[in-house]
């Protein structure tokens, strides 16, 4: 398939004005909406086959990139999980029309959440939450994940410099850690409490996965009590889950919601 052109909302005011790459496929609904992870873009394993199964469904499909991510604009350092909280919500607000399957994957699992208390406190004219359908959501990842794993001499670093470069095991470079990414995400924080969604939320976790460990998962679940939630473990399942067995368990969970 013939990957389309990027259409661009410009958000943002003066020097903050970044142009958010989106791909928009018209279709039933409901719809879906892609929130990717770290560092990673639309066009990845997981959003190209939800956007292949959109089209062979019919249905309606929205992807975009973060600023700092993909084809968007903006350098990835000047990216805050409320910098991209604020652009998903422009998105979906500007591009989506109907109920939603909002497909959130590693940090964009967080930024699903997010979304959808936004949503409570200001729900969108045109668009609404069918359910959430998360893949090794990283709830938390900046505190929980990072920070409080970080050595001594990472804090310190971090601290003192704004930033530390995270090797990365992907082979596509270091990951830029900035103070601003750690004291954003602080704000954004989910897991304190309970957590409710509103909708019905299914959730794909491998126990392999050794950026997101299952157990971090199955707390999220634990806070989702008011809601309507299945959690799927897979044995063998790593962080990315890009596997054709994966991409067929997340496609049989976004097929619940017609």
């Amino acid at each position: 398939m013939t990957e389309s052109q990027p259409t661009f909302l410009t958000h943002g005011a003066g020097p903050d004005q970044r142009r958010i790459a989106v791909r928009a496929r018209e279709g039933a609904e409901p719809g879906l909406f892609w929130l990717g992870g770290f560092k990673s873009d639309m066009k990845g394993t997981k959003a190209a086959a939800l956007d292949a199964w959109a089209a062979a469904q019919k249905r309606a499909c929205v992807r975009f990139d973060y600023s700092g991510h993909g084809e968007s604009d903006g350098a990835f350092t000047d990216g805050t999980i409320g910098r991209w909280l604020e652009e998903s919500v422009a998105v979906f607000t500007q591009c989506c029309r109907g109920p939603q399957v909002v497909v959130g994957s590693s940090m964009g699992g967080w930024i699903a959440l997010l979304l959808a208390r936004a949503l409570q406190r200001r729900p969108a004219p045109n668009a609404s939450l069918k359910a959430l359908v998360l893949i090794a959501p990283a709830a938390d990842f900046t505190e929980a994940l990072m920070w409080k794993n970080f050595t001594a001499d990472v804090k310190r670093e971090i601290e003192e410099k704004g930033v530390w470069e995270r090797p990365s095991q992907y082979g596509d470079g270091p990951y830029p850690i900035t103070r601003a990414l750690i004291e954003d995400g602080r704000k954004h924080l989910v897991m304190g409490d309970l957590i409710t969604t509103g909708c019905p939320v299914r959730i794909i976790q491998g126990v392999q996965d050794d950026a997101v460990p299952w157990r971090h998962a199955a707390e999220l679940v634990s806070l989702l009590a008011q809601d309507d939630v299945v959690f799927t473990l897979v044995k063998d399942g790593d962080h990315r889950l890009s596997r054709p067995e994966d991409i067929a368990r997340l496609e049989a969970a976004i097929a619940e919601f017609d």
